[in-house]
């Protein structure tokens, strides 16, 4: 007979999550030996990820941190359900993948995933963590942002979850509540980028001849047609870039003149939404 007893059976639940048949079998097969049962369920959940490998990761959270060396540092940890995405095992996994990545100074996923983490890497801290847990897990997104001061946002888009949207702003000036602000902007409006000459040109000359088609096919008189090109276009602008933006709060003012007013300078941002 196995040399365990229930609270041997309990303690090994609790400490990985693993349903009571299986961490039972475990106990068995280790003959009551905790560390030995532990390695028998994590090669075991090894095996499942390897077999989740193709599934898709739809939900999870966004979680981000100023580094304090003028740098912060936004990821997105995705999972396959909600349920698994809300529990604390998985919080618990955000808040030391995060931790992980920040201190390597990590601004993509590939450096992020072999950030040390926990006698390994963060790659191998999330295969461990989705062994137990039994959903394929992964590091989706990663962004490092520099600036003298930031304003984190982190939305819930429903209150049962955590944060499925996070923007990280970067900027220059005290006014932090008018930083936080256009974070919260960012959240709704989605930029693409900061100024509209950072907007590719390739982008600008795809959207122009897409605009001057449009405007030759509803038949615009071909004079007014580089007038009706360049809205269109200024039109693109104010979709893409942040600073070209309407104020959300208030449509009658464009964010770059909030900014101006408040006396900042914004030297960069991210935004990541679970799932997007």
């Amino acid at each position: 007979m196995a040399n365990f007893n229930i609270a041997d059976l309990k303690a090994l639940r609790e400490q990985l999550g693993t349903g009571m048949s299986d961490t039972k079998a475990a106990l068995v097969e280790a003959e009551g030996d905790v560390e030995k049962a532990t390695e028998i369920l994590r090669l075991k959940g090894a095996k499942g990820n390897a077999k989740r490998a193709d599934r898709s990761t739809s939900e999870g959270l966004v979680a981000a941190v100023e580094n304090g060396n003028g740098t912060a540092t936004l990821i997105e940890l995705a999972c396959e359900t909600d349920f698994v995405a809300k529990g604390d095992k998985f919080v618990a996994l955000s808040e030391k993948v995060l931790a992980a990545v920040a201190a390597s100074g990590a601004s993509s996923v590939e450096e992020g995933l072999a950030a040390p983490a926990a006698g390994g890497t963060v790659a191998d801290l999330i295969d461990g963590e989705a062994a137990i847990l039994g959903e394929k897990i992964e590091l989706r997104r990663v962004a490092l942002v520099s600036g003298e001061n930031f304003a984190i946002y982190l939305h819930k888009t429903s209150k049962d979850l955590p944060p499925q949207v996070g923007v990280v702003v970067g900027y220059a000036g005290a006014d932090a509540e008018t930083a936080r602000s256009i974070a919260q902007h960012i959240s709704f409006a989605n930029p693409e980028y900061l100024t509209r000459e950072d907007v590719p040109a390739d982008a600008v000359d795809k959207e122009r001849a897409i605009v001057e088609q449009i405007s030759r096919e509803e038949g615009k008189p071909e004079a007014a047609l580089p007038k009706i090109i360049e809205g269109r276009v200024g039109a693109y602008f104010k979709q893409v870039a942040l600073l070209e933006q309407d104020y959300a709060k208030d449509n009658k003012l464009s964010v770059a003149k909030v900014v101006s007013d408040a006396g900042l300078t914004i030297s960069g941002f991210a935004r990541f939404k679970v799932g997007a």
